[in-house]
């Protein structure tokens, strides 16, 4: 799109492969919303935030209807449009067979009854690797609204206004370079946390690549070496950002009090009984601990 050009907004009809659990979904677009950089109304199901494209970040909203996502999108160039529609589709995983998931799961004891109560439910990820790293340090060990609420603060100080309303999520490179005690008291976090979020930043700048199409085995030895990071963090980010289908976190509480508290230890044998799905027994369990929406 030529500069100057004027904005309009271009609406598609995404179809998913298979059926769509519409309230989890947008559920968990609504409670891991960034404040000032995404906007969701619950009631509407319907979610705001910029995704950014080589033309630059352009302000897209989905609707999650029960049978299919209404995506809109602030843009008047076709190509644009196309790379929008591509990245809502992963980010929303609305091309993954889930029928196959379900049928995979239809004779666990305890899988089993959740997936015949959400047969469409799906493993969202998220459209932007760094923004979902930054964010899973800033929400260890707090609740996802405190999580969220540190997440608001960061963009507030580092993040970048844009036209449409919305910030811009901080760059590696401006939060690498951020003083470390003005970054720690901007975001309300302790020391450790704050220089966890700066060693994030520091290794994508350098050159970590949080990319689907890297090899996970290597990348999340490269993640376990940054300090801060733990195996919860590197197994949420193989679910939500190098949307692994295996993947899964043994060692999340949530997930954990849904499967009856087995240890970490007993948690990882349980999950073995679930490949190659781990991921979406990991949102079953996830959504049954803490959904209560219809």
């Amino acid at each position: 799109m030529g500069r100057g050009a004027r904005l309009v907004s271009r609406t598609a009809i995404l179809t998913p492969n298979g059926a769509l659990d519409a309230g989890p979904m947008a559920g968990i677009l609504a409670n891991h919303a960034i404040p000032g950089c995404e906007i969701s109304d619950r009631t509407g199901r319907s979610h705001t935030r910029l995704l950014t494209i080589p033309g630059g970040p352009r302000r897209v909203t989905v609707t999650i209807r029960p049978d299919d996502v209404e995506l809109t999108a602030d843009t008047d160039d076709d190509a644009e449009f196309g790379q929008l529609v591509r990245i809502t589709r992963t980010w929303l995983d609305l091309d993954t067979e889930i029928d196959a998931v379900a049928r995979a799961f239809e004779d666990d004891q305890l899988l089993g009854p959740l997936v015949r109560r959400r047969p469409g439910l799906r493993a969202v990820g998220y459209p932007d690797a760094f923004e979902a790293a930054i964010m899973t340090v800033l929400g260890q060990q707090v609740s996802v609204a405190a999580g969220g609420t540190f997440g608001g603060r960061l963009a507030a100080a580092y993040g970048t206004p844009s036209p449409s309303g919305l910030t811009v999520f901080p760059t590696p490179q401006v939060i690498a370079d951020a003083p470390h005690e003005e970054l720690r008291a901007a975001i309300g976090v302790t020391r450790t946390r704050a220089a966890t979020v700066k060693h994030v930043a520091r290794a994508v700048v350098d050159g970590l690549r949080l990319d689907p199409s890297a090899d996970h085995a290597a990348l999340r030895k490269e993640l376990l070496s940054l300090p801060g990071i733990g195996p919860w963090s590197a197994d949420y980010l193989a679910v939500r950002v190098l949307r692994d289908a295996d993947a899964f976190t043994p060692g999340d509480l949530v997930a954990r009090r849904a499967m009856g508290n087995p240890s970490i230890r007993d948690a990882e044998r349980i999950s073995e009984a679930w490949r190659p799905y781990r991921a979406y027994a990991l949102f079953h369990l996830w959504t049954s601990a803490t959904y209560r929406g219809g």
